[in-house]
């Protein structure tokens, strides 16, 4: 062998000789993977030579893939960070209104010089625009306020509305099948706009009324605008998690810098290491027992996603004071404990109740966590094995039958399908507790999803407060350092800031256009800045709020059908989140991703942006 490779090296001359022996692996690893780390740069330009400011510039590398992806600068200019790992890679620039560049294994050592060509085709344009631009459309045509919100709440539950996928047109009975899906999942809708939901979306969605409807006025300079400055100094990360079956629902950021997130569909919790040269991947299978597919749910019936493996489902996850790793088991009734150190599970299983749902810890190490098929809030102290369900006010005397029901529902679900009657009822509204929160005084608070309230805990009595919220959709929220609550408002396009004091709400529309198509799933803030930052789950976005200035900046993200749950920061600074669309096959790529966004972690170098990466 090595007189092949010495063979080769006379021939190919000394350098070819470093090159094979990096390829061999014979170099330490650290400086293998110096080797292989590549950086570019370069120039977006237009065919007159003019600069495209703006363009997204991707660049991808290994199997699972791995991409960062950067801006161009007021001059076209852009400079990658270096991607490491091995692999091939790909390049690609992508800008409104211009067509796609993709190039294979760009050449390394000189400045890239890469023309876009103008978009002329409307249709081509349009499908460039993020679904909530399509969904709007849909929501102009339901009409009166009412409908729009519960449509809004309702049918963007698990995947975004308004995408390739979802917009296709259809005969009226594939889209009562569809609905009927949709309602056996849980979002269910009233018996009326269930009806006039299938002529509705074949009206909005097409082509020949939509594309024009899109795309007017898509040669004026303001149709699709660079983003700001401060916005071309970032840059974004993602790394391919799990396969096309899988839903990477939540993660959360170990203190050790490494990323944990859960496989709803898959069962699986895995560890990405993104200071790993390949992304290290590890991934282990949550246990099971006796749970068949499907879970405590599984007497209903086969699972409506037919890839799905789930068991236990996993959905919430967060570190613990000690470092373990705590998740929710929504379909297995439990909650789950994973110690890094010895790699094992330990399992505590609910005595009421049905789908535990977000988890958070409070200063005691206590774990405070929604329930959200049964209206309860959950309580477990893992020091003393204390456990409690708290049932939660039902606002009707008939969400509270049918949220006392529930073993008995699940029990005759075991012998009597019940999913497809419940989807054709008349649009039967539970509670659903969904967001949970602890605040710096020790009080824990919740939202009611679908009863647009908040409420609060009493830690120690376990005496319960409602308050109704003045917007609809309250979702998963956080804490301020000053104990401010803010709350994302899902079917009202809007961030809130509650605060217990003075119990006071306030409210900004978010800036996504066109205003009101946006659906934030979740927010958190940023305890060093005070900066708040709320999912752009709707439009392939993430968005931050600076409370002092009430002023929004707006990031897009580079993959089309990025749909956003939860959020986190790590030492750094760097903001992470996960592509959990369901399916995953409806994204671009057809597969979910953990993303990291650095504000300032761009490559451009425009006076403009160096002010920019400057900011707090």
């Amino acid at each position: 062998m090595q007189s092949a490779v010495l063979a080769s090296a006379l021939r190919a001359g000394i350098a070819g000789l470093v090159r094979g022996i990096a390829a061999a692996a014979i170099l330490s690893p650290a400086l293998a993977a110096a080797v292989s780390a590549q950086s570019y740069e370069g120039r977006v330009r237009g065919p007159d030579g003019a600069p495209v400011v703006g363009a997204m510039v991707t660049l991808r590398r290994g199997d699972p893939e791995h991409a960062i992806t950067v801006w161009s600068g007021e001059s076209g200019d852009f400079r990658m960070p270096p991607l490491q790992g091995p692999g091939a890679t790909s390049l690609r620039v992508r800008r409104i209104g211009w067509k796609d560049l993709a190039q294979t294994e760009p050449p390394q050592g000189r400045p890239l010089d890469l023309v876009l060509e103008p978009e002329s085709d409307p249709a081509e344009v349009a499908a460039q625009l993020p679904a909530n631009r399509w969904y709007q459309l849909l929501l102009d045509r339901v009409g009166d306020p009412t409908s729009r919100e519960e449509l809004k709440r309702q049918c963007t539950y698990c995947h975004q509305q308004g995408s390739a996928a979802t917009r296709r047109l259809r005969e009226p009975d594939e889209w009562k099948k569809v609905i009927a899906l949709m309602g056996r999942m849980g979002g269910m809708l009233s018996r009326d706009l269930r009806e006039r939901l299938p002529s509705l979306m074949n009206e909005a969605y097409a082509p020949e009324t939509a594309v024009a409807a899109l795309t007017a006025g898509m040669r004026d300079p303001g149709f699709a605008p660079p983003p700001p400055a401060e916005v071309r100094a970032a840059s974004v990360e993602e790394w391919d998690l799990g396969g096309r079956a899988s839903m990477q629902h939540d993660l959360t950021v170990h203190p050790d810098g490494r990323i944990y997130s859960v496989d709803m569909t898959q069962d699986q919790l895995y560890r990405l290491d993104p200071a790993a040269p390949d992304g290290d991947r590890r991934a282990w299978t949550l246990p099971h027992g006796d749970l068949p597919v499907g879970g405590v749910f599984a007497g209903a019936g086969p699972p409506d996603v037919p890839t799905a493996q789930a068991h236990v489902g996993p959905h919430s996850i967060q570190v613990a004071p000690d470092g373990a790793l705590w998740m929710t088991l929504a379909l297995g009734n439990q909650l789950a404990r994973f110690d890094p150190k010895t790699e094992t599970f330990t399992t505590v299983k609910l005595e009421h109740g049905f789908y535990p749902h977000t988890l958070r810890f409070d200063a005691r190490g206590r774990l405070w966590y929604s329930i959200a098929g049964s209206n309860h809030l959950g309580f477990y102290d893992p020091a003393t094995g204390e456990s409690r369900q708290i049932r939660l006010p039902s606002r009707t005397l008939g969400q509270a039958i049918v949220m006392r029901s529930m073993p008995f529902l699940i029990w005759l679900g075991n012998h009597v399908d019940l999913r497809g009657r419940a989807a054709e009822g008349d649009g039967f509204r539970a509670p659903i507790p969904y967001g949970v929160d602890v605040a710096p005084d020790g009080s824990v608070w919740f939202s009611q999803l679908n009863e647009h309230r908040i409420g609060r805990v009493d830690p120690d009595t376990f005496a319960i407060e409602m308050i109704e919220t003045p917007f609809s959709g309250p979702r998963r929220m956080r804490f301020d350092a000053e104990g401010r609550l803010w709350i994302p408002g899902f079917s009202s396009s809007v961030i809130a800031r509650f605060d217990p004091k003075t119990r006071e709400f306030a409210s900004w529309d978010l800036p996504i256009e066109p205003r009101g198509t946006e659906t934030p799933y979740a927010v958190h803030v940023q305890r060093a800045t005070g900066d708040v930052w709320i999912c752009g789950t709707e439009s392939d976005s993430l968005i931050r709020f600076q409370p002092g200035s009430e002023r929004f900046t707006v990031y897009p993200l580079p993959t089309r059908v990025t749909y956003t749950r939860e959020i986190d920061f790590d030492a750094q600074g760097r903001v992470w989140t996960s592509n959990s669309n369901v399916p995953a096959w409806q994204i671009e790529g057809g597969m979910p991703r953990l993303l990291r966004l650095d504000p300032h972690g761009g490559g451009v170098t425009t006076a403009s942006a160096e002010g920019a990466r400057s900011e707090p």
